[in-house]
């Protein structure tokens, strides 16, 4: 099946679980397109990523002459078709949080994806995130563009359902895939019962450079043997890692030892730097910056946990990621997280926002001894395998994705 996948940015550091479901969809003999709106290169280090980039096209490199041949084209071969999908694209632009200009810019960009599926001879697109590629992917489809269904991760799409018009594109779509229970509980909400049959679950899934490693039973220390803690993900809000800090800030004032490795970047970096320069952390933790795949690996491998006190999430793949390693994670118990990972058994979940039994718990981290990481090491790692084969969950995509051609 000749499938495109459309993205807003693609590829980017925190998608990696795209990038492995193409390269899963494509081993089982499917010919993806790669189509996205823009590439951040300064987000991409990962040499699968850099490989990635170059077998993507890119909807805004092309400038006004690429979007007035392409609106040509529509018009040209459908002038009622793509009439309505200009006033589709007012009409939702006119009720949601970023206006009616903005969505005639989705409306060009949706001429485009409409011409080059024609050009690759695409069945099928599917998009990731129910925000603006989705809202182009439906308005191609009005123009005469081929079906779509799209991916639904949250919270994001959660927090403003009805001014992305998610809602309609659920109805629009093909089917529509969310990650989790949750996820899918969260899309029930918003359409008529007689659209559930169409919100099927596909795992985010891990490739066999997790699935196949050798879990380090005892973390790889310094001289010292202080245990490593590792938080691994954007600096940004929803994270958690200035609550993080504020918990460190308590526990080396009562004597634990022990260093944190933030390893990730974003727009919270400056305030997260001032933080630990006002508790006087610089010794303790460390924050890396963007990094590779494999760099991330030696992290965790390296970490006696995971550590990620998110706010809010749809189902962190650093998580699945941590498991697979063998390693126990510390979280929180907020959307599909409580599906992966078992309170006691393979990692410990606190409240989301509460510093105290953060605190708490990155006590019980360090305090738990090395037989004990191991065996929620196990546990979790089993769950992994059991739910999160980038290859077995490819397997269920594309059978929704040929029953529904």
């Amino acid at each position: 099946m000749k499938l495109a996948y459309l993205v807003n940015q693609y590829p980017k550091a925190s998608h990696s679980f795209i990038r492995r479901e193409i390269l899963a969809l494509e081993s089982l003999g499917h010919s993806v397109s790669r189509f996205a709106l823009r590439s951040d290169a300064a987000d991409v280090v990962d040499a699968q990523d850099i490989a990635e980039r170059e077998r993507t096209r890119y909807i805004l490199s092309g400038g006004p002459g690429q979007f007035a041949r392409s609106l040509f084209a529509c018009v040209r071969s459908a002038p009622l078709a793509t009439l309505r999908a200009f006033i589709d694209a007012c009409r939702i632009g006119w009720g949601s949080e970023r206006g009616v200009l903005l969505h005639l810019a989705y409306f060009l960009e949706a001429a485009v994806l409409v011409q080059w599926c024609r050009e690759a001879e695409v069945e099928h697109v599917h998009a990731h995130f129910g925000t603006n590629s989705t809202t182009i992917a439906m308005l191609a489809r009005t123009m005469g563009g081929c079906a779509y269904s799209f991916t639904v991760h949250g919270p994001e799409e959660f927090d403003k359902a009805q001014f992305i018009a998610l809602p309609e594109k659920i109805r629009q779509s093909s089917f529509t895939v969310a990650i989790t229970s949750f996820c899918r509980s969260q899309l029930y909400r918003l359409v008529e019962h007689t659209h559930w049959d169409k919100i099927k679950i596909v795992h985010c899934g891990l490739d066999e450079d997790f699935l196949r490693a050798t879990p380090l039973r005892e973390a790889a220390n310094d001289e010292e043997q202080v245990p490593v803690l590792t938080c691994v993900g954007r600096l940004c809000e929803q994270k958690g890692q200035l609550l993080l800090i504020d918990a460190v800030r308590e526990l080396v004032s009562a004597g634990h030892q022990f260093r944190l490795v933030l390893a990730g970047d974003g727009p919270m970096r400056p305030e997260i730097e001032r933080a630990i320069a006002e508790y006087q952390l610089q010794d303790v933790v460390a924050i890396t910056g963007w990094i590779s795949s494999a760099q991330v690996k030696t992290c965790i491998e390296q970490s006696k946990a995971l550590v990620l006190p998110s706010f809010a999430e749809g189902l962190p793949v650093v998580l699945m990621e941590a498991m697979a390693l063998g390693k126990p994670v510390l979280t929180t118990y907020i959307a599909g997280i409580p599906e992966l990972v078992e309170e006691g058994r393979s990692g410990w979940l606190v409240p989301a926002g509460s510093r105290e039994r953060l605190r708490q718990a990155l006590e019980a981290v360090l305090a738990a001894p090395d037989e004990q990481c191991s065996q929620m090491g196990e546990v979790g790692r089993s769950r992994v395998l059991a739910d999160h084969d980038a290859q077995r969950e490819a397997q269920t995509l594309a059978s929704y994705l040929e029953a529904y051609k």
